[in-house]
């Protein structure tokens, strides 16, 4: 009998078609760099957890890829004979197996029993973390395991890492134990379903839809929207939410293309988009965006910030996920048309955010508009450099007081077939401005890319060369970002620009 893993139980709680897929066709998987980042976030915070939960290191780690399951189980059987911590710990019954993150070991009535915590990388409990509890929990006892309790231990986004390697209060745990346990028969129910899915010779049909990405993104989407009709105009080019009766009136009629939309159930922009993907003629009321910009004077500035986020802080005084802005681009254009580049980039490995914050105000001058492509995503990054460094934070502020967002005006304004519902300047700039290119860029060309090339820069095993090269790499990409919001301005308030 093939014996399921936990992950498998929870692929099919998601889809029992990405549960026969991982058994049978597991070459058809293609995880995204979000997914494979997400894997190794997992890692690094288990490897957190086992110094949190077992500080003086007195604790077992089981490594089933060192002598296989069956030696791991023997192990732990073994292991939770004894009084001390153990990792990993692995349970095998009913034709499912898992392995736990923790196992403390406690005494219940004068007896030896077992506290386990499963660790996240998460902020919050989910709801599927409550599903991985329950198959825990059942494992366990299945395994005659005197377990006493259950809690999940995830990130405590507001906690601040203090420095030293000190991680004490990075996790923060919930008790499952009351609504884990008495799940059993439940857990033995998905054990039995997902077996009748495996057991099946074709894959089940089950069509695209939420499940692909939630709770997790689903590494099979690519094949399985292959296997289905080619939809020219779907609906999610739709921006904004779908009102309840839109929604209904889709899923009553199976509709899949946007041209079978009613209007009526459409608001205005989405109409719009839906009239300019029909007949492909552009929408762009530039006398209503030049008319927005022309209250914003010259000099102006048009500011980009590059950040970096860790589940597990590296710098002292920042917190978990933490966006730091270690790279920005200024492009200032005077009122006499000529246009100067400033740019801030550290690579030293280093905290950045005092010389950031530092260079960005100086590049900023005191006056004059600073456009920015989706407003709230800088300003809220100002807003923590400031809260960080108060000596900073009056001149900080005093940055946001002018921002102004050039999203918006692209989102009132203006829309072209090819964007098939974003706004993002990716989408917006090939339309307005064909003769720029992300994609002629060496390396970096987006900011998940800009992310991993500085990880891979600040790392002491990268070369000199490398890094130098990774660094011209950013600064271009960057510059390209604000040189981009130049142009755009240009053609939406209708200016001849000198360079």
């Amino acid at each position: 009998m093939r014996v399921l893993s936990k992950s498998k139980l929870l692929a099919f709680r998601q889809c029992p078609k990405r549960l026969w897929l991982e058994v049978h066709r597991p070459d058809l998987r293609e995880d995204s760099s979000a997914t494979l980042a997400s894997f190794m976030v997992g890692h690094q915070v288990g490897d957190i957890a086992r110094h949190v939960y077992d500080p003086k290191g007195k604790g077992t780690l089981i490594d089933f890829q060192v002598g296989g399951f069956d030696a791991a189980f023997t192990r732990t059987q073994a292991l939770l004979q004894t009084n001390q911590p153990i990792f990993e710990a692995g349970f095998r019954a009913e034709g499912a197996l898992a392995f736990a993150d923790v196992m403390l070991p406690i005494k219940q009535a004068g007896n030896r029993a077992w506290r386990m915590v499963e660790v996240k990388s998460s902020t919050s409990v989910k709801d599927y973390h409550r599903d991985d509890a329950a198959v825990q929990a059942f494992l366990a006892h299945s395994c005659g395991v005197p377990l006493a309790g259950i809690a999940l231990a995830h990130i405590d986004s507001s906690w601040v890492y203090p420095g030293g390697g000190d991680y004490s209060g990075l996790l923060v745990e919930n008790d499952l134990t009351d609504e884990a346990f008495p799940r059993e028969a439940e857990v033995r129910g998905w054990i039995e379903e997902a077996h009748e899915i495996v057991a099946k010779k074709k894959e089940p049909r089950v069509l695209t839809g939420e499940q692909c990405s939630a709770p997790y993104e689903c590494g099979f989407f690519a094949y399985c929207q292959s296997n289905e009709p080619l939809v020219e105009q779907p609906l999610h080019w739709l921006p904004g939410a779908q009102n309840k009766a839109l929604k209904a009136h889709i899923e009553a009629h199976g509709l899949s293309e946007l041209r079978d939309v009613p209007d009526g159930l459409l608001n205005e922009k989405q109409r719009r988009v839906k009239k300019v993907t029909l007949t492909g003629k552009v929408h762009f009321d530039q006398v209503s965006a030049a008319r927005d910009l022309a209250q914003h004077k010259l000099p102006a500035y048009f500011m980009d910030f590059e950040t970096i986020q860790f589940a597990v802080p590296i710098w002292k005084g920042t917190r978990p996920y933490q966006q730091i802005p270690f790279q920005f681009s200024v492009h200032r254009l005077a009122r006499t048309g000529k246009l100067v580049q400033q740019a801030f980039l550290d690579l030293s490995g280093g905290d950045p955010s005092r010389g950031f914050a530092e260079a960005l105000v100086g590049a900023c001058g005191e006056r004059g508009p600073i456009f920015v492509y989706n407003a709230g995503f800088e300003m809220a990054r100002i807003r923590d450099l400031a809260q960080r460094f108060p000596r900073l934070a009056k001149a900080l502020l005093a940055l946001n007081e002018r921002v102004v967002d050039l999203l918006r005006v692209a989102r009132e304004h203006y829309y072209h077939p090819s964007q098939q519902g974003s706004w993002s300047i990716k989408a917006v700039l090939p339309a307005l401005c064909p003769d720029l290119n992300y994609g002629d860029l060496d390396g970096v060309q987006d900011g998940g890319t800009a992310m991993e090339a500085f990880m891979e820069a600040i790392s002491p095993q990268t070369s000199a060369a490398r890094k130098a090269k990774i660094e011209q790499q950013l600064l271009d990409y960057c510059a390209l970002d604000t040189y981009a919001m130049v142009r755009l301005w240009a053609a939406f308030s209708r200016t001849t620009l000198k360079v």
